[in-house]
């Protein structure tokens, strides 16, 4: 995912306007996605500074990236109605990333956001020392390389890390399988703004 087309051409300054505002469009209806996914993790959280934590992360979705993509609508021009969010790939990124959280553990979850998440970080801290024209593009990768997001990212591993010392074979390889599938529904969810 970290080479992916997508990443690249926003690494070197070539993401087209049409392919940015789809995307966009599909980022934000995801981040509402995202909302209900870390609603399921409070709720299944035992532990009350992981449901404090993830409070946190519902609050910066809510009234941090959901108020980047009402500001960066109405800046462009953007009318989310008029695009088709039920594409396949974006569709399937999210309802099988909620079938996760709806239906699995606490774990689960994580290893689904942890995938998402830790390779957002990795490839936005590359491309923000990179030269980006376009001011919303730029202000987008600067929010995920940020330290608020990258201690997201760090707090999703470090989760899995402390679960992984006690954890049996079969639950490992179920959340390297979940891990993969999250990475699937995120190739094919970043192929679709050039569809």
């Amino acid at each position: 995912m970290i080479g992916h087309r997508f990443v690249e051409d926003i690494k070197h300054d070539r993401l087209s306007t049409g392919v940015f505002e789809r995307y966009l469009v599909y980022e934000g209806a995801f981040v509402d996605t995202a909302i209900s996914i870390f609603a399921y993790a409070v709720a299944k959280a035992e532990r009350i500074e992981h449901k404090r934590w993830l409070i946190a992360v519902l609050d910066a979705l809510a009234n941090q990236q959901i108020a980047y993509f009402e500001k960066t609508f109405a800046a462009r021009g953007i009318d989310p109605a008029s695009f088709n969010v039920s594409l396949p790939e974006v569709a399937a990124f999210r309802s099988d990333m909620l079938e996760i959280a709806r239906d699995g553990t606490f774990l689960d979850i994580v290893a689904a956001m942890f995938a998402a998440e830790w390779m957002y970080w990795i490839w936005s801290k590359e491309a923000a020392c990179r030269p980006i024209t376009d001011p919303t593009l730029k202000e987008w990768v600067d929010l995920h390389a940020h330290e608020d997001f990258a201690a997201q990212a760090l707090w999703l591993r470090d989760r899995l890390d402390e679960a992984g010392a006690t954890l049996g074979e079969a639950e490992r390889t179920k959340l390297s399988q979940i891990f993969g599938q999250a990475q699937s529904l995120e190739i094919a969810f970043h192929d679709a703004p050039y569809l």
